[in-house]
């Protein structure tokens, strides 16, 4: 099974929907996955992730399946916190120097980092989509055992989640096995970024999700679009 973990497209925050632009990486981007197909789609319920999702479902005739856990605004009300300045971010949104500095990105107790002091609810919070990554990825036939996947039901499926920076970096955090804190330092996700996990069927019966390719945009370099990090670093 391949799973794709997808961003929305540029959003318009204050509407919850997109922007021209957003759209149009979003119909570059149902190009770039017609190459190899796509079995099932699945989204988060709030807008900009479903318009994202829309041009794909269009061109595969498939329905947008609504994935509540991959709300956005959920994870936002427990993994944000007021900074310095006054202003309302995630706790992870700071200089990665701040969390990998001191080794504590590591720690089984993450949550008790001086960056998540501010924010009691992100441990319950990871757990919960932890929790809802375990039932999705067991429906689709591989449940998890520890750090591996037992495989219940093989297939060759491709699957197509379209959500969120913060759910997504999350996501890809548990799915992978890699500590939270360290992920949020060192991984990002770009408008439309397409992350592909490979859930190989090995004949002992377990597998681990590798991941193929991390937030590709290959498809907005073939649109002709602007080649930058959400609307600020060229690439």
């Amino acid at each position: 099974m391949l799973l794709y973990i997808i961003r929305h497209g540029d959003p318009i925050y204050q509407t919850d929907s997109l922007t021209p632009k957003g759209t149009r990486q979003a119909e570059a981007l149902s190009r770039r996955l017609a190459a190899n197909g796509i079995d099932e789609i699945y989204s988060s319920p709030l807008n900009r992730a479903v318009l994202t999702a829309k041009p794909t479902a269009e061109v595969f005739k498939l329905d947008v399946n609504i994935e509540e856990w991959m709300n956005e605004d959920i994870a936002w009300n427990e993994f944000s916190a007021v900074n310095e300045d006054g202003d309302r971010n995630w706790f992870y949104s700071c200089p990665s120097t701040e969390l990998l500095v001191d080794g504590d990105v590591l720690r089984p107790d993450w949550y008790n980092h001086a960056r998540a002091a501010a924010c009691p609810g992100a441990k319950k919070d990871y757990e919960r989509i932890q929790a809802a990554s375990d039932g999705f990825i067991q429906r689709l036939g591989y449940r998890r055992e520890g750090n591996v996947y037992r495989i219940l039901e093989p297939n060759q499926k491709r699957i197509a989640a379209f959500c969120h920076h913060g759910v997504g970096t999350t996501w890809l955090s548990h799915l992978l096995s890699i500590p939270p804190l360290l992920f949020w330092a060192s991984f990002n996700l770009a408008h439309t970024g397409v992350t592909v996990l490979h859930f190989e069927n090995h004949t002992d019966g377990r597998t681990s999700p590798k991941c193929l390719i991390h937030s590709d945009i290959s498809h907005i370099y073939e649109a002709r679009l602007p080649m930058v990090y959400n609307n600020g670093t060229r690439i």
